[in-house]
């Protein structure tokens, strides 16, 4: 085996240029289980939230409902009906509207991180040079 003194410059870049591979692969696959992990996560949370918001929407039916007899003791049981009912839906409608905007405003897949990965890769191909 040759010292490290008795190599050549070729033989060290190719060393170099094998060793930054393995690293990039060994960042993409921290980045893949990193990813597994938040995902789980979210699966988790996902999972609690609609459960809750069952029992939200459960809850909101009943007050609906209880505002709707309110109501039906000032005018008509269907004109109570109707009144809850467009307020309902022109509040949902909003609440769409909005989460609809903000979901626009996403970008997949992060751009900070793909700018990262193509200048780890440029620098790469620069050493390998």
């Amino acid at each position: 085996m040759q010292s490290d003194m008795d190599r050549s410059i070729p033989d060290v870049l190719k060393d170099i240029a094998g060793n930054l591979q393995q690293i990039i692969r060994a960042e993409v696959r921290l980045a893949k289980v990193e990813v597994r992990e938040e995902v789980a996560k979210v699966k988790r949370a996902s999972i609690m939230m609609a459960i809750g918001g069952v029992f939200a929407a459960m809850g909101l039916g009943f007050v609906l409902v209880g505002a709707m007899y309110l109501l039906a003791k000032v005018v008509e049981p269907w004109q109570a009906a109707a009144i809850v009912a467009l307020a309902t839906a022109a509040i949902g409608g909003a609440l769409v509207a909005i989460g609809a905007s903000q979901l626009g405003q996403v970008e997949m897949p992060p751009p900070r991180t793909i700018t990262s990965v193509q200048e780890n890769i440029q620098w790469a191909k620069a050493q390998a040079k």
